[in-house]
């Protein structure tokens, strides 16, 4: 005795702006690497908006942010 599979339904797909209306809409975000960032320390502070906060390489190379 076979058993018959449902019929997958099929896979809707969402219409998506054109290449040319994403590219004029977004602006590149700016790049930096870490280690351009860091400058060779393993930690620095960030001022923003009256803050200061600590960006930290922790053991295992993962990057932190903190208030």
């Amino acid at each position: 005795m076979t058993t018959a599979l449902p019929t997958p339904m099929p896979i809707l797909q969402q219409a998506r702006p054109s290449p040319a209306v994403v590219s004029s809409a977004v602006s590149p975000v700016k790049r930096i690497s870490s280690a351009g960032l860091m400058e060779g320390g393993r930690e620095l502070e960030i001022e923003h908006a009256g803050r200061v906060y600590r960006l930290r390489v922790t053991q295992l190379n993962k990057l932190i942010l903190t208030a």
